[in-house]
């Protein structure tokens, strides 16, 4: 169950989890998927496969499961960075994303090599560009194109580090995210700065925002600033959805009604103040914490590797079937992957990394000649 926040002005970290942020996540991920096997499939040899046209209208909408994931993100990493040191938050981070997009990345890869044929190729250069998430800046493409999203997910990270590191943090909801949002707006309705766009992910800055001014109210920052602050990142998080969904209409050729993105942003905020405020979950806490827990490995291969799937048993009349058995096999292997992977990766690596950085600070002229030594060698 989530802590119980307190009615006072005080302000406090909160123990606990917000178990219907696990939700969420599954609703976010059954947005894509649906969008990925309705509208968009992955593309090999200039022949975009989709595997479920006839729900494409509805389906061309669910890449806004994106955007709910960078809601919650926004709250989880302001609820993360809450009471840790720069490194302690960096190592926390590290060991969430990798280790189950290594052993994803390379299962996709496997399952492409093996029965993906010529549509699904996978390089030995691309896999090892892929080793570094940014794969394109290597010159190579992603494994799986949903990958993009970590790029803006890491660089969030990024940005709350360099915060922390210098001690800022506590001007992020009052200063700092007030002036990001300011930035946004005005380069993607006037200046349109590509550069400016990567580096503060001005196309999406109110998401994240909302996510974090949601994490101000939940524990206990109610004052007229804040909420205030909260509107402007859930107006402008809404701007930012309808100006992409035209950028989305150009690349596809295909209307995405703005009226309709919009709503859809609407409710993606409320649907996260709502899950920040529930304090009782219709499931039991072990199944609502599995239900989260595959979210991020089933949204790391069910495109390609759904695909690869889908194309060799594509002779099948019911696609219907073929789909739903296949993403219920995915749906099984993400949970294995979760609890056989994912949760003893993330452990591994936050030990092993706290380690390191705890010998480094120990010892750190040591290290540094330790290392020269070794690569003179």
């Amino acid at each position: 169950m989530p802590a119980q926040r307190k009615p006072s002005a005080a302000i406090a970290k909160p123990s606990g989890r917000v178990d219907a942020l696990d939700l969420l996540r599954l609703l976010a991920v059954a947005a894509v998927v649906l969008y990925h096997f309705g509208f968009n499939g992955p593309t090999a040899n200039g022949t975009t496969y989709v595997a479920l046209p006839g729900i494409g209208g509805i389906a061309r909408y669910g890449y806004l499961g994106v955007q709910l994931f960078f809601v919650v993100s926004g709250f989880v990493i302001a609820f993360s960075a809450q009471g840790r040191t720069a490194s302690e938050f960096l190592i926390a981070r590290i060991s969430r994303i990798y280790p189950a997009f290594l052993f994803c990345m390379t299962l996709t890869v496997l399952a492409s090599v093996l029965f993906g044929g010529p549509e699904f190729h996978v390089s030995a250069k691309q896999y090892i560009a892929n080793l570094f998430i940014a794969a394109p800046a290597l010159g190579q493409p992603y494994v799986d194109l949903v990958y993009w999203t970590l790029i803006l997910e890491l660089t969030f990270y990024a940005w709350i580090f360099a915060l922390m590191l210098t001690n800022q943090m506590q001007k992020l909801p009052t200063v700092i995210l007030p002036a990001w949002l300011s930035i946004s707006l005005v380069n993607e309705v006037f200046v349109h700065s590509h550069a400016l766009t990567k580096v503060l992910l001005t196309d999406q800055s109110g998401f994240f925002a909302t996510g974090v001014l949601l994490y101000e109210l939940y524990r206990g920052r109610s004052d007229l600033m804040t909420r205030v602050n909260l509107m402007f990142a859930a107006s402008v998080a809404v701007t930012q959805g309808v100006l992409n969904s035209y950028l989305m209409a150009a690349e596809f050729k295909l209307l995405f009604d703005p009226y309709v993105v919009a709503a859809i942003c609407i409710a993606i905020i409320l649907l996260a103040f709502t899950a920040t405020r529930a304090e009782r979950m219709p499931l039991p806490a072990e199944v609502v914490l599995a239900l989260g827990g595959l979210t991020y490995p089933l949204y790391l291969f069910h495109a390609e590797i759904g695909y690869v799937a889908f194309v060799r048993l594509g002779g099948q009349q019911d696609q219907v079937a073929t789909v739903t058995q296949i993403l219920s096999s995915l749906a099984v292997a993400a949970l294995l992957i979760w609890r056989y992977v994912d949760r003893p990766g993330q452990k591994w690596t936050r030990k092993w990394l706290t380690a390191a950085v705890a010998n480094l600070s120990r010892n750190p002229l040591a290290i540094r000649s330790k290392t020269l030594f070794s690569f003179s060698k």
